[in-house]
């Protein structure tokens, strides 16, 4: 999709199936919509106040106290990630010349200008929030963050035991003079700007330590006493630096442009392009400069010199610096002041049958679909034992996976290869591209190929992000398909921290859309209309469009007619243009979005119907959904796909309709859940002020109690 606005006449609805022909808007009604100039909502800034929110809760004394450190240290890996991809890209297209004005209004360096002033602020206020409220309250129940100072003789003792004989072997100073020019400095790396002076000649001289990051953030100190590991190694210097006068040391840390941009027409190979393109991550430009806020004037203007930074991009903080490490410190065995413990339950559909021996996952499906809801649902006993009886079946004849994002030990990567090795045919699609997985996605692709499994890196141009499993059995009454359609990866870790829906299925019609959409993954074919999926880059928006046209005439016919949608971002213009026109039909519109939101609700005569809630909590909610009320028959869809120009125009996406009453009651009760008045969640204001309604009942916890009540553990 371009840069500039796509409105509902630029996205005309297809037919995406044999029903009645669409509703289209006349030229009055998209003049309606398309006269607010300001309608939609800056995406950057509508990001950094989705970190506002995560920002939130590490401030939220009700919630355990370790979670509240565990999201302050999300909230720092999510700004490092914003900087590294967003940032950076403002920064490329502004360099290229490429100034287009954003769907917001903004140029890109009014965006960048308001992205440094926000991001400073958050970042000034989780520095304090760390220092003024945590490091107090941890200190109160035991758990201590320490500086060195801080130390008693028998710790500082410890401590130079440590740098002696395991910090000290692995530092490697860097000194700056005529015949040292200044080091490359990495990414993210922690490291110290260190003055020195020559006590003979009298000579000041600046050199760079890096801190490691082989070890721990913040060195355990025993009786849960932590001190950070730069504090360890600056009061250790001396040894680094004999002979030499230690006159000032100080942290800072450098984040670089490290997406990536690989040119698939013109590589052969796929994996030794991607390959060579991680190298050259490594080296690309600094977008932004921590620093502690004690440095001296002189030490930062010559770290601004020599890294080529602007005044803007440097970010003074109360130290310490870098709070990702925090993820250890939530880590420590306190467990009251966590969140209670949460096993994942097996379906009641795949759970009925149990015995000592596992669930018969086949016989289970053809009794009836299920509907999968990750993590109170057990990705173990569903999908991954899914595929792994799969494997193991004599009667299976070949399995089809897609492949995004999994774990560096993945039992369904082991399932795979294990189906390879007895025999059956095996279809994987590895998404090599997936953003900071690339690496690993390459490793895989690799030992999938040993193993003799069909290895295919999708379509050039596009991300294969959609999640499906397909797997092909040969029965008594012929050959009959088990579908899984996800709206999450394959990914057992991840299963039980991010919220998610998937569909075990053996309904005919979606078993052959999917092996016709497989068939386009992996060879020539070109199929682009299908029964029961919406597939991008071919039809999703537009498929979307038209349901929120068909809702647009339920209500004016009369008719029930309402629209909810759950996603992580909302940006498409021209679907947000279409809930517009439905909001000014009167058809009411409730959207569920955990980040950003470009859709501006309770505009007086343009979105007046429509209300944006966001839910965060233990769980990432990651699912998408789209539900309508079609005149009372409702439809619901899931997949894999937001609202966003890259999912619908250049990733392989896939939403399903779900084909049982059952199902689809499931999807309505979440639905009605998350958005009953008591729910806790943030509110979005026409003035793009997110505010949270204070609601006693938490979405999650309310899920996890009634999984509880209903479910074996699994």
């Amino acid at each position: 999709m371009s840069a500039e606005i796509v409105s509902v006449r630029d996205a005309a609805p297809e037919e995406p199936f044999d029903v009645e022909p669409p509703y289209v808007p006349d030229h009055d009604a998209l003049a309606a919509v398309e006269k607010f100039d300001d309608r939609f909502l800056d995406r950057e800034l509508s990001w950094l106040h989705f970190n506002q929110r995560v920002l939130e809760l590490a401030e939220d004394p009700t919630l355990p106290l370790l979670e509240r450190v565990r999201f302050l240290a999300i909230f720092t890996s999510n700004l490092d990630e914003f900087f590294m991809v967003r940032v950076a890209g403002l920064k490329r297209r502004i360099a290229a010349g490429l100034a287009v004005r954003a769907a917001s209004g903004l140029m890109p360096r009014e965006v960048l200008e308001a992205i440094w002033r926000t991001s400073h602020d958050l970042a000034l206020r989780q520095a304090r929030l760390f220092r003024d409220e945590l490091v107090p309250s941890l200190a109160q129940k035991g758990i201590e963050l320490v500086r060195w100072e801080d130390l008693d003789r028998e710790e500082q003792k410890q401590c130079k035991r440590m740098f002696k004989e395991r910090v000290f072997p692995v530092l490697t100073p860097l000194a700056v003079d005529p015949a040292h020019p200044f080091p490359y400095i990495s990414g993210l790396s922690l490291n110290l700007a260190v003055l020195l002076r020559n006590p003979k000649s009298g000579k000041k001289h600046f050199a760079r330590v890096k801190v490691p990051p082989i070890f721990a953030r913040f060195v355990p100190l025993g009786n849960q006493r932590f001190v950070p590991l730069e504090d360890v190694i600056g009061e250790h210097l001396k040894r680094l630096f004999p002979g030499m006068e230690i006159l000032e040391v100080h942290t800072f840390r450098v984040t670089r442009n490290e997406d990536l941009e690989v040119e698939e027409d013109d590589a052969e190979n796929l994996l030794a392009a991607l390959e060579k393109e991680l190298l050259r991550r490594r080296f690309g430009p600094p977008v932004r400069l921590e620093v502690e806020e004690s440095i001296s004037e002189a030490m930062l203007e010559l770290l601004i010199t020599e890294l080529g930074v602007s005044e803007e991009e440097v970010f003074r903080l109360p130290g310490p610096l870098d709070l990702r490490g925090l993820h250890g410190i939530a880590d420590v065995g306190r467990e009251a002041l966590k969140y209670p413990g949460f096993l994942p339950a097996t379906h009641p559909r795949l759970a009925e049958q149990e015995s000592a021996s596992p669930v018969d996952v086949f016989k289970a499906l053809r009794r009836g679909d299920v509907l999968l809801h990750h993590p109170y649902d057990s990705f173990a006993t569903s999908v991954q034992r899914f595929l792994e009886q799969a494997a193991a079946d004599p009667h299976v004849l070949a399995i089809k996976q897609t492949l995004y994002r999994t774990s560096g030990d993945s039992p369904i990567i082991d399932a795979l290869i294990d189906a390879a090795e007895a025999g059956k045919q095996v279809l994987v699609i590895v998404e090599i591209k997936a953003r900071f997985d690339e690496q690993a996605n390459i490793r895989w692709a690799r030992k999938l190929e040993q193993a003799g499994c069909h290895v295919v890196y999708g379509l050039v141009g596009l991300k294969t992000h959609c999640k499906l499993s397909m797997v092909v059995r040969d029965e008594p009454e012929g050959i009959r398909r088990y579908t899984h359609i996800g709206t999450g990866n394959y990914n057992p870790k991840t299963s039980r921290q991010y919220e998610d829906l998937g569909l075990l299925t053996t309904n005919e019609v979606i078993g052959e859309d999917v092996a016709h959409l497989f068939n386009n993954l992996s060879g020539w074919s070109r199929n682009a209309a299908y029964d029961e999926l919406l597939v991008a880059p071919d039809s999703v928006r537009s498929g979307l469009i038209d349901q929120i046209h068909r809702e647009i005439a339920h209500h004016a016919a009369g008719e029930p007619a309402g629209i909810r949608i759950k996603a992580n971002s909302v940006v498409d213009e021209g679907i947000i243009d279409a809930l517009y026109l439905a909001s000014q039909a009167g058809v009411p519109v409730q959207m569920l979005v955990r980040g950003i939101c470009a859709l501006r609700p309770g505009v007086p005569g343009l979105s007046e119907t429509i209300e944006v809630r966001s839910v965060l909590g233990r769980f990432l909610e990651h699912s998408r959904v789209f539900w309508f009320e079609n005149a009372g028959e409702p439809v619901a869809w899931i997949g894999s796909a937001d609202l966003m120009h890259r999912n619908l125009d250049r990733r392989v996406e896939v939403l399903v309709r779900l084909p049982g009453a059952e199902s689809i009651a499931s999807i309505r009760r979440l639905l009605d859940l998350a958005f009953a008045p008591d729910t806790d969640a943030w509110v979005l204001g026409p003035d793009a002020a997110w505010t949270r309604n204070g609601g006693r009942t938490h979405l999650q916890e309310a899920l996890i109690a009634a999984h509880r009540a209903r479910r074996t553990p699994g």
